[in-house]
């Protein structure tokens, strides 16, 4: 395997074009496939993750292509207009891919095979198994809803009325997009708002979508069944997850200055953002007047960072960025705590475990509970000279990275290749701004 090694660098200064938003890219090609007429998508996120639903659509008998300018094109199918898919769909590490697919097939009246990497079948699927068979879905799985499934759909499906267990943005939209396929209305409930982008999309693609907010601070999302979604032009906003391990990364090294310009700032999806003001951070916002998702220009300056205590509600809206914000945290002055992470435990790796040894063995004072984190800081006294397994999490890869270069004797990581499902030039992008970062081969 080849990994990559960070090391203190000089200042971080310039401005860099990111990959677009990874959430946003799947949806809008699978309402691309479920809308009738051709949907195109400029700034579709085109790392792997995205790529396999990609190709899984095609073998679900949408026409998805790329022009050269790098607009992509789908040719839809309607709802339910699915083929059934002759071999089994390979979401390689997409847990967001499968678990939205399984939703989209689930009008479709035959059998569906979902499989994918060493990773993704170790994720469990229940969650989303359980809401699709009480809509007369019938899922086949391996013990504790792993993968390799297959899912077969009804003839008729079942609208629903269902309160998540536990906020799942990726669980909810699974079930709207069932939802479109079944006559009648079908609810989701949700104990804390989660990302909003497949009701956005549903709505632009002519869905009917209401969204009641709750007293105890949730949300009700309804989506009436069986429209005719018309095809739509998508610009795909720059990824908030990805702008915020460069964004970090510029905070930490003294005398950066970085623009990131394009990124999405859906407040469903900026709660990183929120922190790390609330840290210090000096970070400058230009909103951004447009169509669609909301966007901005962020400009990042290197700040004195101090810790904060994190509550629990906010994690739906920043869940993926909670390794990097320990990164942030390991390098600010004081103690950091961060509640309400058990959702992390069940992502592409144990993210809570990952991010406590790995902090660790790099000399930062950290405790690790069931659902918590706390990172004692100390500015400018994290060791480092060690290997971090990433196991095979793209996101545990470059928050190591991004420490690597506050660290005193750099920062290894075993395998490089995971960064490709997210953020494919992940490293040139933080050379082109000055950072040292070099191959480091196990």
């Amino acid at each position: 395997m080849t990994g990559l090694i960070a090391r203190a660098s000089s200042r971080l200064h310039g401005e860099v074009r990111l990959p677009g938003d990874k959430s946003i890219s799947h949806r809008a090609l699978i309402m691309g496939a479920l809308a009738v007429g051709e949907t195109r998508i400029n700034g579709l996120l085109e790392g792997d993750d995205v790529m396999r639903t990609a190709a899984a659509l095609r073998r679900l008998g949408a026409v998805v292509t790329r022009d050269g300018d790098g607009t992509w094109r789908v040719h839809g199918r309607g709802v339910g207009g699915f083929d059934e898919p002759e071999t089994v769909l390979d979401l390689g590490n997409s847990g967001t891919g499968v678990r939205l697919l399984m939703g989209a097939v689930a009008g479709l009246p035959a059998t569906t095979f979902f499989t994918g990497d060493a990773s993704l079948r170790r994720r469990p699927m229940e969650r989303v198994i359980r809401p699709l068979t009480e809509m007369g879905v019938q899922v086949l799985a391996r013990e504790g809803g792993r993968l390799p499934l297959a899912c077969t759909g009804p003839q008729v499906l079942l609208p629903l009325d269902y309160t998540l267990p536990v906020a799942s943005a990726q669980v909810k939209s699974a079930i709207l997009l069932a939802g479109i396929a079944a006559p009648g209305i079908t609810t989701v409930i949700e104990p804390h708002p989660t990302r909003d982008h497949t009701e956005t999309l549903l709505d632009q693609f002519g869905a009917s979508v209401e969204i009641e907010e709750q007293a105890d601070g949730g949300r009700r999302v309804s989506v009436t069944g069986e429209p005719e979604l018309a095809a739509q032009p998508i610009r795909v906003p720059v990824d908030p997850s990805s702008a915020a391990f460069l964004a970090v990364a510029a905070l930490l090294t003294p005398g950066s200055e970085v623009r990131l310009p394009g990124v999405g700032t859906n407040p469903l999806r900026f709660g990183l953002y929120e922190v790390l003001a609330e840290m210090g951070a000096d970070i400058e916002i230009r909103s951004r007047q447009g169509p669609g998702e909301p966007v901005a220009d962020l400009l990042v300056r290197s700040s004195e960072l101090h810790g904060v205590t994190v509550p629990p509600e906010i994690a739906p809206r920043m869940i993926d960025e909670y390794p990097v914000l320990a990164v942030a945290a390991a390098c600010a002055r004081g103690t950091t705590v961060m509640n309400g992470l058990a959702e992390l435990r069940v992502k592409e790796s144990d993210r809570l475990a990952a991010v406590a040894g790995g902090l660790a063995a790099c000399g930062v004072v950290v405790e690790e509970g069931e659902d918590r984190l706390v990172v004692h800081g100390n500015p400018g006294a994290v060791d480092g000279g060690t290997v971090i397994r990433s196991g095979l999490d793209h996101r545990i890869a470059m928050a190591f990275l991004v420490l690597g270069l506050a660290s005193r004797d750099g920062i290894a990581i075993d395998d490089a290749a995971t960064i490709a499902t997210s953020f494919p030039d992940f490293a040139e992008t933080l050379r082109t701004l000055g950072a040292d970062i070099t191959g480091h081969a196990e």
